[in-house]
């Protein structure tokens, strides 16, 4: 099993969020827009999502930063982002690297259609929860930030059997609890997510299912 890692937790953090005032905004309907990963959702009303999400140049670099130092990663290497939305932080990975071979994947049609100019040709749409099409052991790293908690357990088994098959290495950042608290917050907040999991059931999850890369989770306060 790989380790817990702490890239995306100081982003997160920096963001404050009403839980109460979500769960009282026609919650139900709010889910069922945003479940359809349209304009809506990246760039509608933020009660459908994330209410606007356009690139900010530097926002994602400490991430980047991040990732290159931790799997050292240079111009030769290659990396998958599973569930890559508007593929903001493999923009960034390429402004820090040109060489480096990148690749994102996502169900949304609107987030690859509105990447960045220079990493849309590296976009492909597919669903995280089918068989990927890529060669064992195709990338140095693949990445999937905050997207397979938006899956159903009988639907993990494949997402992380195939993000171990293609990659050397992996990094995955799930939505999880610690606490009743932050159980209680995730759900208020949560628009898409399918499994709630504590740490420990997600840590047994990757067990079961074989996949041996690092993993952060990231929680609701």
């Amino acid at each position: 099993m790989g380790k817990l890692l702490n890239l995306v937790t100081p982003l997160h953090e920096a963001t404050q969020r009403d839980y109460l005032g979500r769960m009282l905004d026609e919650k139900v309907h709010c889910m069922l827009i945003a479940k359809k990963y349209g304009e809506d959702y990246w760039d509608g009303d933020r009660r459908y999502g994330y209410g606007g999400y356009r690139f900010l140049p530097g926002r994602w670099k400490p991430v980047a930063e991040g990732l290159i130092k931790e799997y050292s990663l240079t111009e030769e290497s290659s990396v998958l982002d599973i569930g890559c939305g508007k593929a903001f932080l493999l923009h960034e990975l390429k402004l820090m690297l040109p060489g480096i071979k990148v690749c994102g994947i996502d169900i949304s049609e609107h987030g690859l259609e509105n990447a960045t100019a220079e990493i849309r040709p590296y976009l492909l749409r597919k669903r995280a929860q089918d068989k990927l099409p890529f060669e064992d052991n195709a990338f140095d790293l693949v990445i999937s930030l905050g997207t397979f908690h938006n899956l159903r357990l009988f639907e993990l088994e494949i997402s992380l059997q195939e993000m171990q098959r293609v990659g050397h290495r992996g990094y995955l950042m799930l939505e999880s609890y610690r606490n009743e608290q932050e159980l209680f917050n995730l759900q208020c907040w949560a628009l898409t997510a399918e499994s709630f999991l504590e740490m420990s059931e997600w840590i047994w999850l990757y067990s079961h299912f074989g996949y041996t890369g690092d993993y952060e989770f990231i929680y609701f306060e």
